[in-house]
């Protein structure tokens, strides 16, 4: 059987380079198989490819009702899903984002998934499987956050 080197007609790299390529491909080899993952049970990921579920029932429900003031009214101050404006003395719903939305067309929408149409701020769910994966992606985000941290004061 003949070398890589050989068979594609090609002189191996500088000896220090080499020793790093290898010593990277053994570090990928050796951590491959020292971890017993199955991928196919690991559906982390299926919540990033699905809506998330909708809002929980008791959040919906206790949404600030707020009554559009004169000033709001003059402004023009519109509905962001259906795009009429909001007159005077209606009565709207308040996200915790403070975006103002009609009921009729901000409750369907925090049936079918729970967040802003605007923000993508998330109300919490009554899905379990879902509120552990909003708290896995979130503490990821943050040894994330914490590796930069350690790489840059590295580097400075």
């Amino acid at each position: 059987m003949t070398s890589y080197f050989d068979e594609h007609d090609c002189e191996p790299t500088i000896p220090e380079e080499q020793y790093r390529q290898n010593a990277l491909l053994e570090l990928a080899r050796s951590l491959m198989q020292g971890l017993d993952i199955d991928p196919g049970s690991f559906d982390a990921s299926d919540w990033d490819q699905r809506l998330p579920p909708p809002a929980a029932r008791a959040v919906v429900q206790s949404l600030p009702v707020v009554v559009i003031t004169p000033e709001q009214a003059d402004k023009g101050l519109k509905c962001p899903v259906c795009l009429l404006e909001f007159e005077e003395q209606e009565t709207v719903r308040e996200m915790p984002c403070k975006h103002l939305f009609h009921s009729g067309c901000i409750l369907p929408w925090l049936g079918k998934t729970n967040s802003c149409p605007l923000c993508r701020h998330e109300l919490p769910t009554d899905n379990p499987d879902y509120e552990e994966f909003k708290k896995d992606k979130e503490r990821r985000k943050q040894r994330e956050h914490r590796l930069e941290g350690l790489h840059d004061a590295m580097y400075t």
